[in-house]
């Protein structure tokens, strides 16, 4: 099989990058071939071909360092697609415990070893993201999650975030790419920013019910200007029947979103006669205080607690080395069993 991985330091000084670059972010391409390790990996391809052990057959096992939702399993399959080795793993969105091994390789080492760090930082970031979805869905129960992460990380990797919170957990996504990737719509409401150039929060909400498609529901944000309760009543007068839910965003400067606010802004709601306006929270959530409100609220837009919920560190092990037993010092030599692992390769 021809490769077209980087396997040798000529080929490395020989790497180009120009410096009116678009974005700084990696290419398919350049992922694809192999840019994106760390150059050691490079330099044993050159000691294994030197010694002609390029082509001895290895097993490599994959596990995590704490418990988690496995996900990025399919970019791991492209990323081996033209490597000449069997792979065998968990399936995406299943959950797994500390040591337990996630994925197997086994092939020339020749065939993977250049992936190791691009293979690694895949499974590990998209398994974080997805974990953190998961406690999010946990908390909620039947209630939705929204994620509204893409905003806190680079937009290179927003759609991947997204993507693996849905995996998670999550019912959908409001970054357009990471939605669609899922065959979904993008779920969201409306930003301040419409609201503050309007100046006027019933001004915005008649607007948007007047010319936007009816399919996008009439989810109006009500913290803008006034008393989140008083605006929610501004605005389900003016809209009736139309206004499909409100949106709660009040930023930790006037206190954030609380239990007594939401409580409020339903009994409000209820008096008036508007019981199937649905409320929708979002602004420094969590799943404690998800769990805290889904009583009272219907859908839950959460960023920052899934953007920012740190890798689930993976390591790869040989395990086996032209059939016979190996490992590095305080591992076990041999494959670890697994029964849950499904060929995929």
């Amino acid at each position: 099989m021809e490769k077209k991985w980087l396997s040798s330091l000529k080929e490395l000084e020989e790497i180009k990058v120009q410096e009116e670059r678009l974005f700084y972010s990696a290419t398919h391409e350049e992922i694809a071939r192999g840019y994106t390790t760390d150059v050691y990996f490079v330099s044993a391809q050159e000691i294994l071909r030197y010694l002609q052990l390029d082509n001895t057959i290895v097993v490599a096992e994959i596990f995590p360092r704490r418990s988690g939702v496995l996900c990025g399993v399919k970019e791991v399959l492209r990323l081996l697609e033209n490597s000449n080795v069997e792979v065998w793993s968990l399936e995406e969105g299943e959950k797994f415990v500390a040591k337990e091994v996630v994925m197997r390789i086994k092939g020339p080492y020749s065939q993977f070893g250049v992936f190791e760090t691009p293979l690694l930082g895949i499974l590990a970031h998209s398994s974080g993201w997805a974990t953190a979805a998961w406690e999010c869905k946990q908390a909620a129960q039947d209630k939705t999650i929204i994620s509204f992460g893409a905003r806190h990380v680079h937009p290179a990797v927003a759609p991947v975030l997204e993507r693996s919170a849905i995996i998670g957990g999550a019912d959908g996504a409001a970054c357009i790419l990471g939605a669609k990737l899922m065959r979904q719509d993008p779920g969201g409401t409306m930003p301040h920013a419409v609201i503050l150039i309007v100046g006027d929060t019933v001004v915005t909400a008649k607007t948007f019910a007047e010319i936007i498609p009816s399919k996008f529901p009439r989810i109006i944000l009500v913290d803008t200007f006034k008393d989140e309760a008083e605006e929610a009543m501004r605005v389900a007068h003016c809209l009736k029947e139309e206004l499909w839910g409100i949106r709660l965003d009040t930023p930790d400067e006037r206190g954030g979103v609380t239990l007594a606010l939401v409580e409020e802004v339903r009994e409000r709601l209820n008096q008036a006669g508007f019981r199937e306006v649905k409320i929708v929270v979002s602004g420094g959530l969590n799943p404690e205080k998800i769990a805290l409100m889904r009583e009272k609220v219907d859908i839950f837009g959460v960023g920052s607690y899934i953007s920012g919920h740190p890798p689930i560190d993976m390591t790869m092990d040989i395990k086996e080395v032209a059939g016979q037993k190996v490992a590095k010092r305080g591992r076990i030599p041999g494959m670890i069993s697994n029964p849950r692992l499904k060929r995929m390769k």
